[in-house]
């Protein structure tokens, strides 16, 4: 069967919603795997005994690989054929699963994260254009419905479901499930996917791409080293920050030279999209950088096991499934230099909450900041990309896309990194206990033992110690993790600035007379 074939009916027949099961399921992995592991840090930092700064790179180190595939795989499937990439995106989100659980040290988890987003960073865009190519253009929207299923559901599940998985199994099970699925996966797309011819393709930028995705991770790794070794001067500090900067200024004033460069910052002369952008990074770091530590504070300060803490963080993804379609209609509507502020306000309100939290903060007050911070989320997020893309040619369309993911990627990177290294740099502030030291010789603070006695109770048995020190340890930790909300909470604010500077009048879309032209599938952005 033909993929033109599967494009003749309004209806989406049964051919195409074969098509659209491998698709969903490739995204199901990938979209839960980032919101399943984010309740699993603080059992990284037991397991392996690392600094959060150091096992948030788990999270840090897979956002950067899918930056760096994402351009990869529009270039990929014209040469190589969508099918055949798909099947082996697929084989390496598996391998790489299946490599996490075997994981001995943090290193190597971090290392085989970065297998996993390679693999992981291609499900998305590809199944895009394949699910395009098998509905056509004019189903579009039912299609968008289909795909939008696992990305509403994600946030909410995937940290239950983790939760759930670390308490009655263990840590390895939130990788290792991914083995059945994948295995499942690729069977199946091997059966449904029509086969696909390669088509000859514009050149890939593999210049930029060496110096963009290394300058971004030594920048990132000097960044999160300096909780660690507490100044500047240190040569693992500085030495990865200047590299690392050094090569994304060289890839930012290379990247005007190349025909096809790899991120066309020529696009930027727009100023919608340069608008959008900037309102949606600066967004991303606060937002995503910050969401990292709900799930921590749960787990850490208030003992909870990893299951409540997927529980007590799922109302913000309640909320962000109520607004989401509500926004994505009204962005066809109504300026959106009208709706963001509004759904920002939202954010910043339910931000606040968490900006006060202590050891006993009522979980009633959380709950309802989290639910009001994913009602501005839903109303946020799509609308600012769909202004990002919205005013672009039609040739412009995929290289925007794929612009406007990358930055997404990156400001996750950014944000993960950053948020985890201020809350380390509190934590490491807490007062030493005198006499007591870890096994590796350093000091035990009374934070980091009223921390590790949530998680593990049975300590306090083995080392029992004045139970104020407990008491003392976790309100520096609540305060800790205040500190560090607060700054999310200041960007936040600043997010503001440009989003003020959004359109708040109706423009033309660029697109709307340009219907018959060859438009590329725009990248989804998760």
């Amino acid at each position: 069967m033909t993929q033109q074939s599967l494009a003749t009916s309004d209806k989406l027949d049964a051919a195409v919603l074969k098509v659209a099961g491998v698709v969903v399921l490739g995204a199901i992995m990938s979209i839960l795997d980032v919101t399943v592991v984010s309740v699993a840090l603080p059992t990284f930092q037991s397991e392996f005994d690392a600094s959060y700064a150091r096992v948030a790179w788990t999270m840090t180190a897979y956002t950067l690989a899918l930056a760096t595939v994402i351009p990869l795989s529009g270039w990929a499937a014209d040469r190589f054929g969508t099918k055949r990439l798909y099947m082996v995106a697929l084989a390496l989100f598996t391998i790489g699963s299946g490599l996490c659980a075997t994981a001995d040290t943090i290193g190597e988890l971090i290392g085989y994260r970065v297998l996993q987003g390679l693999g992981g960073g291609m499900l998305m865009p590809l199944g895009m254009t394949i699910m395009t190519r098998a509905a056509g253009p004019h189903r579009i929207g039912r299609l968008m419905a289909v795909l939008g299923i696992p990305m509403l559901l994600g946030p909410i599940t995937g940290p239950i479901l983790g939760g759930w998985l670390i308490d009655t199994a263990s840590w390895h099970w939130i990788f290792l499930i991914n083995l059945p699925i994948g295995v499942v996966a690729l069977i199946y797309a091997q059966m449904a996917l029509p086969k696909d011819a390669p088509e000859p393709s514009e050149s890939f930028d593999f210049i930029g791409m060496l110096m963009l995705s290394p300058g971004l991770a030594l920048f990132l790794y000097g960044v999160s080293s300096l909780p660690e070794a507490g100044t500047f001067s240190e040569t693992k500090v500085w030495a990865p920050m200047l590299v690392g900067g050094a090569l994304v200024v060289a890839f930012v004033l290379y990247s005007f030279k190349p025909r096809h460069p790899l991120l066309d910052l020529r696009l930027f002369s727009n100023r919608n999209l340069s608008i959008a952008s900037i309102t949606l990074f600066v967004f991303i770091i606060a937002f995503m950088g910050a969401g990292l530590l709900f799930p921590s504070y749960f787990l850490q300060v208030r003992g909870e096991s990893t299951l409540a803490a997927g529980l007590l963080i799922a109302p913000q993804g309640i909320g962000a499934m109520l607004t989401m379609p509500i926004a994505g209609t009204l962005a066809d509507r109504v300026p959106i230099g009208r709706t963001v502020p509004f759904a920002l306000a939202l954010i910043v309100v339910g931000f606040f909450g968490f900006t006060q939290v202590d050891p006993h903060t009522s979980y009633w007050l959380l709950g309802g900041s989290l639910f009001v911070m994913g009602l501005g989320m839903g109303g946020t997020m799509m609308p600012i990309m769909t202004s990002a893309l919205r005013t672009l040619q039609a040739q412009e369309v995929a290289r925007g896309s794929t612009l406007v993911n990358i930055l997404q990627q990156i400001g996750g990177s950014v944000g993960a990194a950053v948020m985890s290294v201020i809350l380390t740099n509190e934590l490491n502030g807490s007062r030493p206990i005198p006499g007591m030291v870890d096994p590796s010789g350093k000091p035990v603070t009374e934070a980091g033992l009223a921390i590790a006695a949530q998680q593990r109770p049975e300590l306090l048995q083995q080392m029992p110690v004045d139970p104020s020190i407990i008491e003392r340890g976790l309100d520096f930790a609540a305060k800790s993790f205040a500190t560090t909300f607060w700054v999310a909470f200041a960007l936040v604010l600043v997010t503001f600035i440009p989003a003020a500077l959004l359109p708040r009048r109706r423009q033309r879309a660029e697109l709307d007379g340009q219907q018959g032209e060859q438009v590329k599938t725009p990248v989804v952005i998760h």
